[in-house]
Order: structure tokens, then sequence, then C-alpha cells
């Protein structure tokens, strides 16, 4: 036992908690030693004696501060008097855990609530003390009362449940465990949701039940039934008694709460939030948590609503109709001003609500797309958008900090009477006792701390809804361009730039007057109207105004729907120049917005421009997206449109210049990797549904081409051989409509090809090509992997060889496809004669050039000293093992640069970097593929598409190009003529003849 000179009260904390009233703290300490007497705790009254004990002076200080903690005090000393020996924290985690458990066998509903009400006021003791002694952060006050609340719910549950089983209103599986498969599941929401809740604070839940669960013993009933035992356990919380109440309860929260019961059926919660959810209830959806009852019924209805809270595409909406709450909010409390006296700081001016709203409506943006961003608390969703770039670290840690600042002084509020309030005293002497609960000497002092927090969130607030608070000018000029109102229109549109602006002016009036169907809604042109002049602005900073209107004029024509475009641009106008960009340089990823708009959308990531996600990380975002298909069918049109959003992702990377061309290869190659074999492994399972598999069946996907070394472009095709292996007495297939295995694989092969090129309402997912497979047309689709091995053996061309340097396994069974690839490495580690070899490669270089002229400086592919004669001088380094084998599937430029250091290249070409100059050809085709088709020369390619292929090749202008371009094709032909000469015959004439052997 401890002596008197060690009697102290394990609270913790070091706080410096001072009384208003002196003279009053000293009578309450009174009033509780003779309480501590009366009840037979000597130890405490013994420490209560002792004037300097500072235990003593904080808890005097605490019960005259708030009349609320003092009646509790001294109604229960015994639970401070326990303190002596379990430390506070300790103490409630002992009460959560003992509500945590199993109801008592024969315990009545009196016992129950009296029970709940007694843990609960002692817990909320124990936890006020912690806090205003210092010894808790308000984040872990929060978890503590969240804790509580969630154990309370939880032990009136299991009670009602055990009792309506006991009474034959339900089938409890395991009564022993009543929540267990009982079908019904609370939600906690709110602050409750979050972990977050207020000292005394309403707790919101919503009561949700599976009609189909085995507890339900009479589906037609299970509404009542579920509805009364909800009835039930809302009463145990919420009704005062002798003594006291557990939490207030309030389930307006729930699907539609005037026509819905207090229990709602699952299927009509789902059609509910389908057809009818409104905003502010996605917005509330972001902190539901399953806290009692049927969890696991309760975590799959969550996961169910995942497509009405988190929105695949960023929902700029929730924007206006979050601002739109918090104006109605402001509207209906008179909310005008910052201050102290008589200011709510929940939902006032700089409040917690509008810190909440910050977060919430960044999450509700960009959430779909962002996963990390699906948390419940507040802080944490704070750290995360700073994390991801969506806030500014300080901004983020600001905010955090006033958010906390703010709860505190909200649970001072709350500790004087234990109501629920959330504003600050308008008296003074009431204002002082909250700046002392609080640990500051003065209302000034308080005032200093909370106004400088409150100004802060106001002016994040206003400026993330652009509030009409601070103004909103851009979107006044947007909405004076060219009316009425605005004679100056014409000389404003001369000031920008444009050449003709009678016209232009003409253009805009059609976009205002809702011509489009992009611009019909109302809200549509509101959103135009805002951006209107920083648009007008972004498209006249090229060299052509004109035009550039003409063809945003062209791009708007196609926009099916232009609200939430326009919405996105009106709160993140620096993707204005991008827009202006893409729409005026690159037609393929302008029609691309122009099918999907929502492709825009991942542009205010800010890892956007940072860098290009890893394939584990696009693999994971192409398999979340894929999961929720409903079918084959839905999974290729799923397919198509990430494939589709990617593309568009990785050229406007290129085109804004975050990336260039030697990044956007391997880019574009990763996506169609992953797609393609997904694609694979879905027409897989679709076509063994009805014809089984084969026993013992592998298959492995060689790409070929472009794709087979990481080379690819926005419109490059598939180059693909689908090789195949099966046990060797197999001679049917095992399913429903069997068939023999070369026919299976061919089928299989054709169903893959229909799955990647079938025209769909999303379009096309790849052109493919089969044509490199062992004889060509002319052999079977499938090739089974030992057919493979004899052709490329004995009866391979030598231009066949040369492909099979650009050859990689990328889909398929794993073992099958190591072994075709140590095939291929074995067929192109046998060496061939040096001078046929020469000879066969440089007159395939000829007919081409004899057969397939350029038609133009911008036909690199085909031009002398262009793309096919650094193709075909790596593929000849690696037949002729000029380098290790290792260079099989890589990028030509990379092949390359790994013969220059041998002593064939040296040698030969000692001025000439080959590599460099496939690395020049990369970043120039790279871009002038996202350009018109046909553009063959540099006056074919859009102004400010010049202008950025030249900044990539590092030209002060376009206007050298074409002499640069001139310049290193003749370098390349004269070190390929020099390692391949030109003009010799191959053997019988024909370049094609069958590799040596």
């Amino acid at each position: 036992m401890a002596n008197d000179g060690e009697l102290h009260l394990r609270i913790g904390g070091a706080a410096d908690l001072r009384p208003v009233d002196v003279a009053a703290a000293d009578d309450a300490l009174r009033d509780l030693e003779r309480s501590a007497n009366g009840a037979g705790l000597p130890r405490l009254a013994r420490l209560l004696q002792r004037d300097g004990h500072e235990d003593r002076a904080r808890l005097g200080a605490a019960m005259q501060l708030s009349p609320y903690l003092r009646s509790t005090i001294l109604r229960f000393p015994q639970w401070l008097d326990q303190l002596i020996d379990i430390g506070a924290d300790e103490r409630i985690r002992a009460i959560v855990a003992g509500l945590e458990g199993q109801p008592e066998p024969g315990e009545s509903d009196g016992t129950m609530m009296r029970r709940l009400r007694r843990d609960k006021l002692e817990a909320a003791l124990l936890i006020a003390l912690r806090d205003l002694f210092g010894a808790a952060h308000c984040r872990e006050t929060t978890r503590d009362l969240s804790d509580l609340a969630e154990a309370a719910t939880g032990a009136a549950l299991r009670f009602c449940l055990v009792e309506a089983h006991q009474r034959g209103r339900i089938r409890l599986p395991d009564p022993a465990q009543p929540e267990a498969g009982c079908g019904l599941f609370v939600l906690a929401m709110g602050k409750l949701g979050g972990g977050e809740l207020n000292y005394s604070s309403d707790i919101d839940l919503i009561c949700l039940f599976d009609p189909d669960a085995p507890a339900v013993i009479d589906r037609l009933e299970s509404v009542e039934t579920f509805s009364r035992i909800v009835r039930r356990v809302v009463r145990m919380l919420n009704e005062r008694t002798g003594d006291g109440y557990v939490f207030r309860t309030d389930l307006r929260l729930r699907p539609d709460p005037s026509a819905m019961p207090l229990a709602v059926p699952v299927p009509a919660a789902l059609h509910y939030y389908e057809s009818a959810g409104r905003g502010w209830e996605r917005a509330a959806m972001i902190k539901a948590r399953a806290i009692a009852g049927d969890r696991p019924a309760g975590e799959e209805f969550l996961g169910e609503i995942v497509p009405f809270v988190w929105r695949r595409h960023l929902d700029f909406t929730a924007i206006e109709e979050i601002r739109a709450m918090k104006q109605r909010i402001d509207s209906h409390r008179g909310f005008d001003a910052i201050g102290i006296a008589g200011h709510d700081l929940k939902l006032g001016r700089g409040g917690i609500r509008e810190i909440e709203f910050f977060a919430q409506t960044q999450q509700l943006i960009a959430g779909g797309r962002a996963p990390q961003l699906r948390v419940l608390r507040t802080e944490e969703a704070l750290r995360l958008l700073a994390d991801g770039g969506w806030v500014e670290p300080a901004t983020a840690t600001r905010l955090t900090d006033a958010y906390w600042a703010l709860r505190r002084a909200e649970h001072a509020v709350q500790m004087l009477a234990d109501e629920q309030s959330h504003t600050l005293p308008a008296r003074e002497d009431d204002l002082l006792r909250i700046a002392r609960l609080l640990g500051l000497p003065t209302i000034e002092a308080l005032a200093d701390q909370l106004l400088g927090h409150m100004r802060f969130v106001d002016s994040c607030f206003g400026g993330m809804f652009s509030d009409s608070r601070h103004g909103e000018r851009g979107g006044e000029l947007g909405e004076r361009f060219g009316g009425d109102d605005d004679p100056d229109a014409l000389d404003r549109l001369a000031g920008l730039g444009f050449q003709r602006p009678a016209d232009i002016l003409r253009i805009v009036e059609t976009w205002r007057a809702g011509r489009y169907r992009a611009t019909r809604s109302e809200a549509a042109r509101r959103h135009l109207s805002r951006v209107l002049g920083p648009l007008l602005a972004a498209l006249a900073a090229g060299r052509d105004p004109d035009a550039a209107v003409a063809a945003f004029d062209e791009f708007l024509k196609g926009l099916p729907a232009g609200l939430q475009l326009f919405s996105l641009l009106a709160s993140h106008s620096p993707l204005l120049d991008l827009l202006a960009l893409v729409i005026t340089a690159a037609p393929r990823l302008s029609q691309t917005i122009a099918a999907r708009p929502h492709v825009f959308d991942a542009l205010i990531d800010p890892a956007f421009f940072r860098e290009v996600p890893s394939p584990a990380v696009l693999g994971a975002r192409l398999e979340a997206f894929v999961a929720v298909s409903t079918g084959y069918e839905d999974t290729l049109a799923r397919l198509r449109i990430f494939a589709s959003e990617q593309r568009f992702l990785i050229g406007a990377r290129l085109l804004g210049g975050s990336i260039e061309g030697e990044t956007a290869a391997p880019a574009y190659t990763t996506l169609a990797e992953l797609v393609v074999d997904t694609a694979l492994q879905a027409a897989e399972a679709e076509f063994a549904e009805r014809h089984g598999h084969v026993a013992g069946g592998r298959i492995a996907l060689l790409a070929m081409g472009k794709l087979g070394s990481r080379e690819m472009t926005a419109g490059s095709d598939l180059d693909l051989i689908l090789l195949y292996d099966h046990d060797p007495d197999a001679e049917l297939s095992d399913g429903e409509k069997p068939l023999p295995p070369s026919v299976y694989y061919t089928r299989l092969t054709q169903r893959l090809i229909a799955a990647l090129t079938a025209r769909m309402g999303e379009g096309v997912l790849y052109e493919v090509d089969f044509r490199l497979r062992p004889s060509g047309n002319k052999g079977p689709l499938a090739t089974h992997i030992d057919a493979f091995s004899r052709y490329q053996a004995n009866e391979a061309w030598t231009w066949e060889r040369m492909a099979l340097t650009r050859s990689r396994c990328i889909a398929g069974d794993p073992d099958l496809r190591a072994e075709a690839e140590a095939t291929i490495r074995d067929l192109l580690a046998a060496r061939r004669d040096p001078q046929t070899l020469r000879r066969d490669v440089a007159a395939m270089r000829q007919r081409i050039d004899r057969d397939k002229p350029p038609s133009g400086p911008l036909d690199l592919k085909l031009r002398a000293g262009g793309v096919i004669d650094l193709e075909f001088l790596a593929q000849w380094a690696v037949l002729a093992g000029v380098v290790p084998l290792d260079a099989v599937g890589r990028a030509t430029a990379e092949v390359l640069a790994a013969a220059q250091g041998t002593a064939e290249f040296a040698g030969l070409v000692p001025s000439a970097d080959l590599a460099a100059a496939a690395g020049t050809y990369t970043r120039l085709v790279q871009l002038v593929r996202l350009g018109p088709e046909q553009a063959r020369h540099v006056a074919d390619l859009p102004p400010r598409l010049a202008e950025r292929v030249a900044t990539a090749l590092d030209l002060p202008s376009a206007d050298g190009l074409e002499a640069t371009l001139d310049a290193v094709a003749g370098r390349v032909r004269a070190a390929f003529a020099a390692l391949l000469p030109l003009g010799a015959e191959s053997a019988d004439g024909d370049p094609r003849r069958p590799a040596e052997r």
C-alpha cells in the first residue's frame, strides 16, 4: 500500500490547470474530502488534505471550472480513489473491454441499462480528466470516446438480439455469439464512424439488415422484427433515467428517414442509393463504418455502395453540392463573420465543419481513382492528401493543428454541463472558464489561439470553393464576355491576338447559346462562362489563335456532355493550357477527350506529371477496374475504356513535356502487355465454359515487333504469336463441346483476336497481326511449341530470324514462356556465315528502298537512314553475335548502345552515334504519332506540335527540324552502308533465303 508521501492519482499529464474562482475550487475540494470520508476512502481523503499536492490543485480547478465534472466526482469519489492503484488510461480500456463481452445470463433490462450508464459515466469522467490534465492528445480523447460508444452500442444490440431470440422472434445461428449471422448490422456515421467522437455528442447510426440472413424466421415480418430490435437498442442508449443516459442516438441519416423503417432492408437501401442518393449522403458515407451486429454483412454492404460513394471519374459537381450545403448552413444559422464570443466552433466560419468539408470534398473528387484517399479520419485524410500532392504539406499541417485546437475547445464547451453545444459562451466569465479549461490564462490568449486557426481555415475553405465571401472575379469575367453588357468584346479579342475577332465572337456566342449537346444544360453553360475568359487566353497563346478557336469549336461539337469537363476546368484552371495544347496540337488525343471527357480527370492528380505509373501500380489499377465486371462482354468493354484512358494519359504527359519518347515507348508497351494478358485470361475462361480444357494444356503469347522490343507508340499494332503445348495423348478437350487440341487452340486464338479487335461501343482495343507466325498466313493461327521449334530450326527465313531478335513472351503459362524464350535464344545462338548474313540484311533493306519509297522527311520508318536502317543494324548485331543474347527483346537504342562498344562497330563507324540517332527518332516518332495521321512534312504538323518536337530535340525552333533530320539520316545511312554494304545480292538473289543451319 502506498504511504501518504507516495499518494497520487495515476492520470498523468503536466497541464497547468487553474480555476477562475480559487475559493470555489477550495470549497469543491472540501466537499470531495467529505464525500471520500463518507464513502470510506481514507487514501483519497488524505491526498485531498495535502494543500501543495499537484493532483489536489488540478482536481479543484477542474471541479470549479466544470459543474458537470464536479457533480460526477462528488457522486462517485471511488472512481478517483481507484486511480491511486490503476492508470486512468488502463481503466478506460478495461471499461471498454467489459462492454465488449457477452450479455450476462438472466440480466434484466433495468440492470443492463444501469450498467451501461455507470460505465459510460465513469469512462467519460476519466477521459475528461486525461484531456484536462494534458495526459491525452485530442486525437486520443476522440478515439477513446468512439471506442466507448462503439462498445456500448454493441453491448445493447447483443442484449436485444438474445432477448429477441429467446422470445422466438429471430433464430440466432449461435446464441452464445448473438451478432454472428444475425443479419442486422449497425453503421456508425459522422464522427463516430471516423473514430472522432465529441465529448458530448450524438451518435449517428444507420441500421440495416439482410432479409435472407439465417436468423430471419419470417421474411414478411422481418422489417417489423428488426425495427423493434433497433427501437429497443435506441431506448437502452438514449433514454434518460436516474443514472443519466448512455449516448443520444440519431437514426435520421438512414435512407429516406421519413418513409423508411428504423431497420432498412439491404436491397431497399441499395436501390435508394443507386436511384435517389444525394450528394450530402455520399459525403456522409465517407465515414460509414460497421460497428455492431453482423459485421461481415456490413462490410459487404459498404463494398456494394462503393460506386455510389466513390465515382470512377473525378466528380467536380461534388464541389458545388458541398459548397451549397455549407452556404445553406451559413444562411440558416446566420454565420457571416469570425469571432470568439458566441461563435459556433463547429458550423461557423473557419470552424470544424469547414475543415471536414475541405478534406471530404477532395476525397469525393479523387477517391474513385485514388483508393488510398478512402479513409475515415479527418487528420489521416489531410495527411494523405498532402502525401499525394493534392494539398500543400504546410497547409495540411496547419489545418490539422487547427482541427485539433478547435476540437479541444469544443470539448471544453461541452464539459461545462455535458451538453451538445459547439458555441463559445457569450458571457466573459464563461469564456474565461473555457480559456482556463484549455490551460490558457486569459480570454485574450484564447482569442489569439482560436482566431488565427479560424482565419486560416476560412481562407483555405473559401479558396477551394471559390466562395463568394472571397469573390469570383474570373467567373464574372466569363459571364460578361461577349454579352450585351460587354461592348468592348471585339477590342478585347483583338487584344488577345485574334485576327478575325467578329468571327471568333460569333463562335463564342454559339457556345453560350447552348446549341451544342455539351452546352445545352444551364449548369454546363454556367461552368463554361466561368472559364471562358481564361480559355480564350489559352487558345490565343499559340501561333494561330483563330485556328485554335476553330479546333476547340470542332471539339465542342463532338463532346457528348460538358458539365464534368467544364467543372474540372473551372476548379483547376491550369489545365486550360494543356487542354488548348491537346486540341490544337494532338488530334489523336483530342478525339479521345471528345469520346470520353473523363479521361481528362487524371490530369489533376498531382502525381500525374511527376511520374509514369509503374507496371505494378498500373496492373493493380487495371485489376481493380476489371474486378467489378458483370461478364465477358463487360470485361472487354472495360479493357477498352482503361486502355483508351491510359493511352491518352501517356500522350498527355508526352505532349506536355513531363516525359519524352524514350519514356513513352515502354509506358505504351507496359499498358499493352497488361491489357493483352487480361484479355487472354478472360478469353480463356469464357472459351473454357463451353469447350473445357485440354489435358496438360498450356499457352504462351509471344510478342514481336515494337511490342516485343518495348517501342510501342500511340498507334502501334500488336504483332503476336500464340504457342501451345499439351499432354501427348490428349485427343479432345473435356468441355460440353469438345475439340481436338489443334482446333481448340486455333479457335482460342480467334477468340483472343476478336477480344482485341472487335469494334464495340468503346472502340477497338488494339489492331493485331499474327502474320509473323511460322509459314505466315498459310500456317495455323496457333502453333505447337514443338512445331515452332522445328520450323525455326529447319525452315525459317533470315527475316524471320531477324524478327525473333525482338521477341518476348508476355502472357501465358510461366513454364511454357520460359521454354519458348530458351528455344529462341538457342536458335539465335546458332552462328551463320557473316558475309551471307550481311548480304541478306542489306538486300532486304534495298528491296524496301525500291518497293516502299518514303513519302516525306517525316516518314522516319522508310526514309534512307531512318528507323528501319537502325532496326536492321540492331537485329544484325544480335544474329551476328556482336552483342550478347540478353539483347533479345530490347529496344533498338539499347542494342545499338551495346554494339557501339564492340570492335565491329568501332572499327567501321567511328563517328556515328547510332544509339543517339535511335533516341532522336524515338522522340520524334512518339510525338508525331499524336498528330495528323498523314503528316509527312514539318509543315503538316500543327504549329504547337512542331514546336514541341523542336523542344524535344533541343532545337531553338521547328524551322531547322527537317535539316536536322536530314543530317541524322545521312549519318545513319553511311553507317549502315559501311556495316552492311548495299548493292550486294544475297544467295540465290532472294533476301528471304532460309537461314543457314
